[in-house]
């Protein structure tokens, strides 16, 4: 590996924000998921969260638009939403779905300068009951069409660059909030610290 692409990979590691996370609730598409994956890792998002009650694991996530974005990131795939919800309450202080009720939130008034787990839900019934009732509570990108819904790739996106600003803002890309053991296995992982 050249001193460069070390460098690069030394950059990006350390930039890595992880008191952010995007979970996906039965996602059907795996276009749909490769495309989430593409955008988290662009605002440097390491972990993702996948929950699949009815349909088995992804084996691999092959297609050409986010396949390669998936080696850069750490995918964790449960097949029950109460063991993702218990996992998620060890590492994130706020879960918040996306879910259209009286009580929901707008985007905009999400604070993303603290510890926060966004769930986005299946294309055609959203998130679950299950997933809304172990959440703190609901959020919504406002519109101003008579479709009340954006495509699950595009609401990632949305939203995940608003906490991108968000976070830019509040200088949180200019230190590493990576804990040193999980900085040492993805510097392992990637393939630029061959000797730990």
């Amino acid at each position: 590996m050249t001193p460069e692409r070390s460098e690069k990979l030394l950059k990006v590691l350390s930039q890595r924000q992880t008191n952010l996370t995007v979970v996906l609730e039965n996602v059907q598409d795996p276009r749909n998921i490769t495309a989430v994956m593409r955008t988290c890792e662009a605002v440097g998002i390491q972990d993702i969260f996948i929950i699949n009650t009815k349909q088995p694991r992804f084996e691999k996530f092959g297609f050409k638009s986010g396949s390669s974005s998936s080696k850069w990131l750490t995918i964790h795939q449960f097949d029950s939403i109460a063991d993702c919800f218990k996992e998620l309450r060890t590492k994130f202080e706020v879960i918040l779905t996306t879910h259209l009720s009286a009580k929901a939130i707008d985007l905009y008034s999400i604070d993303f300068t603290q510890s926060i787990a966004l769930v986005f839900g299946n294309e055609h019934s959203g998130v679950s009951d299950e997933a809304n009732d172990l959440a703190d509570g609901n959020f919504i990108i406002p519109q101003m069409g008579i479709i009340q819904s954006l495509n699950i790739s595009v609401a990632c996106a949305v939203s995940i660059y608003e906490a991108y600003r968000q976070k830019t803002n509040a200088g949180h890309y200019q230190q590493s909030s990576m804990p040193e053991p999980q900085m040492r296995a993805l510097r392992k992982q990637w393939g630029f610290d061959k000797n730990t």
